[in-house]
């Protein structure tokens, strides 16, 4: 304890300012444990572990260990329980020499994350070394005319041991010539010495034995000693003697041989051979003194021959002796202590250790990613040491301990853009000039998956033609990912979906590696025109990252269709219509029109008709109208011209190569009123089956689509009055238009005036479902109607025309019970009578346009009253409009013909049709029927 009651405020200050520095630098190392020298194996040394804070369970997934410079085998820790203890011998004076303090120091390394901790292990000196001298014997000639208290040096033993245990203690044995001069501790420089306290007598004993013993301090004692061997010499009584017993020089290192260190002077009293004088290192200097120094036997002269190195010694103690060429020769003696100037000529010396690389991209900063020593063996300011790293690098170096850095993460990395570093570490120490050392630490970036794969557009278009073979391939997709290796391996996929009721896998496929998209049946622009898909671009990282592209593939249109002739003919085969005649019949009288559809669109579609000339008919009657398909005559008919005649016709598209197909038409001239009525007895029968029929089909047909449309209407009304409830109102719905026949019935719900939801909306009126009634079959007192012969078709009509549903003209709308009947109306082509209804399709329509409009005559203006129906329906769900036009109930006009509702249904009949013989002649018969009923 310290007593501070007897200073003054000032001293009572910087007392303890200088206790607490010197417990700031005993605390420098963050451990500090000691261990005696020579311990034996296994010897506990401190719980290591515990006091790191470190638990034992982490030490061995940590990778705890320990690093010393040198000396890494001396110390082990046992990582089951966290001690450190001795692993092998350690000798002390081996270690750290004479040096007054030695201990080891250690660096305790463990990972994740990456620490650094330094504990110092001091080793603490036991007795095991005992005091040595240079020689077990000495010998001394001493002249018998020595005067007394003449002092005779003696070299002293050494111990190797420090502090008390290096303590030495001499005694000599008892005799009655000599005492032993034992210097004081602050003058080790000078040797220990016999002191001559009686005369000698070289008769009375020429020759004495002494034993020199010299005992250290340690427990217990240790001893050593040397038998000294005086020999009594006759008289030269004057021995040489140096200016002083103690040369001091300073010697820098370094310095070339032949330097002069010193010149040491001695003289001798004596005259002639006794005062002449040799000069020569004592026997007791070291074999490593005389590989370094020299001394001019003649003049005295010390000088160097060897390297002289202050990190190898920094002190040199040289004994010389001055001997006379006496015949009992008297020597002198001197010390020589060379001090060893230090120069600047080490550079620093760098340790890379513990480099955790590659580091990942996604490191947080502050993370360190190594660990570095310096190390600079001159001393003061040529050994204090500095380190820079090279500028303009997300790094930063980091003092750790002493000479210690760690290289410490100082920004985010991005490996896209850096993917490695070559760090240049400089030390650099304080002499003049300075010395500098440079490592490189190279750093690689490991990569993560945080770029998903990019593709170069958004969308891709690509067109290719129908019928393509299977497997063929129409295009490839590439994307690009910035990440490498497994995060940069791409594969694709589609991003399945469903193309009507069929899944978008059934059409095309993409390879997994290349993207190479592939079709993988022939795709038919009659049932697919645009087929629009992506397909999904993902990395192999973890997690996964994706991005997908829009690939819109257009299937080009070829002529694969050829045109197919409509009722009365048979669709797809031809075959032959009888017409009849009559001869007063004028000119452009339309006698028959051929009606056929192609199911390609374009040009492909646009169908064009021609009259093949027949053999041996000079100059034919009719003619076909070359868009239209009409027959007509060309002139009046005479006696002359055949009565029975076979027109050609052939029709044509515009496709390459063009397809064709033929239809005949047999023309019977006869007399005015005979055979047309008999013509329409004998076919109405025939007629009358196929008609029940298709009526049936289109019945079942007419109702799946109404039922869904009902359905439909119901569920908007639903989620319109259920998502908007302050805003909506919805009252009932009365039907006010129901139809009934003996095969079916069909219901119009119109609901005037009533708001859907509020809002500027105009009212709404629903067309729910239909069905038309089954004609009766005529009787023999009935005339049948002929069928109205002027029949034309647009060429836009035709060349968009793929299917179509034919409805009767026979089918009546019921207002409810006490309204008025009114006749269904079909949607037909432009007629020239001015008095019948016009369709047409919009101002700028294509072939494939299903928009059609109905225009009213002058004789029959557009009149609305109670129980009538629109003029126009517009089905919900359905691109198609029934324009509804009215006749007079006593008009002849004949109203048969079709209404577009689908574009692809005319291709798919055609195709379900080749099945089987039986529906195929159903479906003619049915076309041939709904053409030509007029009931």
């Amino acid at each position: 304890m310290v007593d501070l009651s007897g200073c003054n405020k000032e001293s009572r200050q910087l007392l303890l300012f200088m206790v607490i520095l010197a417990a700031w630098e005993e605390g420098s190392s963050q451990l500090h444990y000691s261990v005696p020298e020579e311990a034996k194996h296994g010897t506990f040394v401190g719980r290591i572990a515990q006091d790191l804070e470190l638990q034992l369970t982490e030490l061995v997934p940590r990778l705890f260990r320990l690093a010393s410079k040198s000396h890494g085998e001396l110390l082990e820790v046992n990582l089951q329980n966290g001690i450190l203890f001795v692993n092998s011998r350690i000798d002390r004076e081996e270690l750290c020499g004479r040096s007054a303090e030695c201990s080891i120091h250690l660096e305790v390394i463990v990972d994740r994350p990456l620490q650094v901790f330094h504990v110092e292990v001091e080793v603490k000196d036991i007795n095991d070394n005992p005091p040595v001298f240079p020689a077990t014997q000495k010998n001394l000639f001493i002249p018998e005319s020595r005067l007394l208290d003449s002092r005779f040096p003696l070299e002293g033993a050494s111990d190797a041991d420090v502090g008390a245990n290096a303590l030495l203690t001499y005694r000599l044995s008892p005799n009655e010539y000599f005492s032993l001069d034992i210097p004081p501790s602050h003058e080790q420089v000078k040797p220990l010495g016999l002191v001559l306290r009686k005369p000698l007598d070289r008769e009375e004993a020429p020759e004495l034995y002494l034993l020199l013993t010299a005992t250290d301090g340690g427990k217990p004692e240790l001893s050593g000693t040397v038998q000294l061997l005086i020999t009594v010499l006759d008289a030269n009584d004057n021995a040489p003697v140096f200016d002083r017993t103690l040369y001091t020089v300073k010697l820098p290192e370094n310095v070339p041989i032949g330097t002069l260190v010193i010149n040491p002077n001695a003289s001798d009293l004596d005259e002639g051979v006794n005062g002449d004088i040799t000069y020569s290192f004592s026997s007791d200097v070291s074999p490593d003194i005389k590989s370094r120094f020299h001394i001019d036997a003649m003049s005295g002269a010390i000088t160097v021959i060897g390297r002289i190195d202050f990190e190898e010694s920094t002190t040199y103690k040289i004994q010389v002796e001055a001997i006379d060429k006496g015949s009992l020769p008297l020597a002198g003696h001197c010390t020589v202590l060379v001090e060893v100037v230090d120069t600047n000529d080490n550079a620093p010396e760098l340790t890379v250790n513990s480099l955790s690389l590659p580091i990942s991209e996604d490191t947080q900063p502050g993370t360190v990613i190594t660990l570095i020593s310096v190390f600079d063996r001159d001393s003061g300011p040529n050994g204090k040491v500095t380190c820079s790293l090279m500028p303009h690098v997300p790094f930063k170096l980091v003092s750790t301990f002493k000479n210690y850095y760690s290289l410490v993460l100082d920004s985010a990395l991005d490996r896209e853009t850096v993917s490695d570093y070559k760090l240049v570490v400089t030390a650099r120490d304080g002499g003049s000039p300075p010395l500098w050392a440079t490592a490189t630490v190279s750093v690689e970036v490991a990569d993560v998956n945080d770029n998903a794969p990019t593709f170069a557009q958004l969308e891709y278009t690509v067109f290719v033609k129908e019928n393509n073979p299977p497997g063929c391939h129409i295009f490839t997709v590439s994307a690009r990912d910035a990440d490498a290796q497994e995060n940069a391996l791409v594969s694709y996929s589609l991003v399945e979906r469903r193309v009507g009721e069929r899944a978008l896998s059934s059409y095309v496929s993409v390879h997994a590696e290349s993207g190479k998209v592939y079709a993988l049946q022939p795709l038919d622009h009659e049932e697919l025109e645009l087929l629009q898909f992506q397909v999904c671009a993902r990395d192999a990282g973890v997690p996964p990252l994706g991005s997908n592209v829009t690939l819109q593939v257009f299937v080009l249109d070829e002529n694969d269709n050829a045109p197919v002739l409509l009722g009365p003919w048979k669709q797809g085969v031809g075959g032959t219509v009888s017409e009849l005649v009559s001869r007063s019949a004028g000119v452009g009288h339309v006698v028959a029109k051929v009606r056929a559809v192609d199911a390609d669109s374009g040009y492909n579609a646009w169908l064009s008709y021609e009259l093949l000339p027949v053999a041996g008919v000079v100059r034919s009657p009719f003619r076909v109208g070359l868009y239209t398909g009409e027959i007509s005559t060309t002139r009046s008919l005479d006696e002359m011209d055949a009565p029975r005649q076979s027109l050609l016709v052939l029709v044509k598209d515009h496709g390459e190569p063009a397809l064709t197909a033929t239809a005949t038409v047999l023309v019977s001239l006869v007399e005015s009123g005979q055979a047309p009525k008999a013509s329409s007895r004998a076919g109405a029968g025939g007629q009358e089956a196929a008609l029940v029929d298709v009526n049936v089909y289109l019945i079942i047909a007419i109702c799946a689509v109404s039922s869904l449309l009902v359905l439909t209407v119901l569920l908007y009304l639903a989620f319109r009055c259920s998502g908007s409830p302050t805003q909506v109102q919805c009252g009932p719905v009365k039907p006010t238009l129901v139809c009934s026949s003996a095969v079916g019935s069909w219901s119009y719900s119109q609901q005037r005036r009533q708001r859907v939801c509020s809002g500027e909306v105009p009212p709404k009126a629903d067309l729910m479902a239909f069905s038309p009634s089954l004609p009766q079959a005529p009787t023999s007192t009935e005339n049948p109607r002929q069928p109205n012969p002027d029949w034309r078709y647009s060429a836009s009509l035709r060349a968009g025309m793929h299917s179509s549903v034919h409805l009767e003209e026979a089918g009546i709308l019921r207002a409810g019970p006490g309204g008025p009947d009114q006749q269904w109306p079909t949607v037909s082509s432009a007629t020239p009578e001015p008095e019948a209804g016009e369709v047409s399709p919009p101002v700028g329509a294509g072939v494939n346009s299903n928009s059609w409009t109905f225009k009213y005559g002058p004789g029959n203006p557009k009149q609305s009253g109670p129980g009538e129906l629109p003029d126009k329906f517009i089905i919900p769900g359905s691109p198609a409009i029934i324009s509804i036009r009215q006749e007079p109930t006593n008009s002849q006009i004949d109203k048969s013909d079709f209404i577009t509702f689908g574009k692809k249904e005319e291709t798919k009949k055609k195709k379900k049709k080749k099945k089987g013989n039986k529906t195929q002649e159903k479906k003619e018969k049915g076309n041939s029927t709904t053409d030509n009923s007029d009931q």
